[in-house]
């Protein structure tokens, strides 16, 4: 490319919560954008879309050939049955793309998305061993359990000091965000739950436990998870690090439940003796959303797609306090924030707007 050209960013997982935010940063900052995806969908204008499969290497390579990135982001994982199938996959996803990327030699840089159970531990041992107290800080050592994002990690760093990038961990918390079909969208699962419980007359029940009812947490809005990866890219302080990515405010479930209620037109319970699951409220309720969807003229009958009972009722069934320190974040000069309440019913607006929610 010319010295005229546009910034080339590759965007692995584009069509996910925080893959489509970082898409639509990048396209409205003027760099020329691919996104990759195994359905190889393309839902922000601007973009370049490819479709891959993150577990075929030899795909991969066939589809990036051409591409030739300065910056890479990757955002996505796939969930798996245990924690073993976990780090197979996820780790070999990272090093497929890192793979196919490298005998073009244009990356200069590269960010990796994880999160908080690089403290908590993954799903399987999950928050049981000894862990950092809150709030994390990112200089914690790792936990002895294993663990993908570990692995991915390792991934990324085995591929810069072969190949001369610098890269960029963001552990994010919870994230709120715009997407369909995301494994873990806490926005849209509440929303859909109290869609549900409008349409059926239910109480809205808070799920979990009496830790998240009562204590301090903080969540991470996916736009700034997309901004501080745009600042690792673009700035020397943000290169060869890991960061915890958090809006920098902190809340208790407790005080922004009966907003949610109130929002929604319903009557509230909070934590009443024990966690009262989603997964367990809402079983069955596939036909309601069906018809909820036909009535409304949804884009997304499909109940699955929407709404992640068994994510969200993780978060909010944590037996302990779960909160992340930004000071490393702050002092290397990203001091983006987001207020959390305005976030979650701003993505609820753009639901409803986008006819994902009635």
């Amino acid at each position: 490319m010319s010295d005229t050209s546009p910034r080339r960013a590759l965007v692995v997982g584009s069509t996910g919560i925080v893959g489509q935010a970082l898409s639509a940063q990048l396209v409205d900052q003027g760099w020329e954008v691919f996104g990759l995806s195994r359905s190889g969908g393309n839902p922000v204008a601007g973009v370049h879309a490819v479709r891959a499969d993150l577990a075929d290497p030899a795909g991969l390579a066939a589809a990036l050939a051409d591409v030739r990135p300065s910056f890479a982001a990757i955002t996505a994982w796939t969930r798996q049955a245990t924690e073993a199938e976990n780090i197979a996959v996820n780790g070999a996803a990272v090093r497929n793309v890192l793979a196919a990327l490298e005998p073009a030699g244009t990356l200069d840089h590269v960010a990796l998305m994880t999160g908080l159970k690089h403290y908590l531990g993954p799903f399987e041992a999950y928050a049981t061993g000894v862990m950092a107290d809150t709030p994390f800080h990112e200089e914690e050592p790792r936990l002895s359990s294993p663990n993908f994002y570990y692995a991915q990690e390792d991934e990324l760093f085995d591929a810069a000091a072969r190949s001369g990038f610098s890269w960029s961990v963001h552990r994010a918390h919870t994230v709120f965000g715009f997407a369909t079909g995301n494994a873990m969208n806490m926005v849209l699962t509440i929303g859909a739950y109290a869609t549900i419980c409008k349409e059926r007359g239910l109480p809205f029940v808070f799920p979990g436990s009496a830790t998240q009812w009562n204590s301090v947490t903080d969540v991470t809005d996916a736009e700034l998870v997309a901004e501080q990866m745009i600042w690792t890219a673009t700035h020397e302080a943000g290169r060869n690090e890991a960061f915890n990515i958090a809006n920098g405010d902190v809340f208790r479930w407790r005080w922004l439940w009966p907003q949610i209620a109130a929002y929604f037109g319903l009557e509230w319970e909070g934590f009443e003796g024990e966690p009262r699951t989603l997964v367990a409220a809402m079983e069955g309720m596939e036909p309601v959303w069906a018809d909820l969807a036909e009535r409304h003229g949804l884009v997304e009958p499909d109940l699955a797609r929407v709404a992640s009972w068994w994510h969200t009722d993780g978060d909010l069934g944590r037996g302990i306090e779960v909160l992340t320190d930004m000071n490393k974040s702050r002092k290397a000069g990203f001091t983006a924030a987001r207020d959390t309440r305005d976030a979650f019913f701003s993505y609820i607006e753009r639901y409803r707007a986008a006819r994902i929610l009635p």
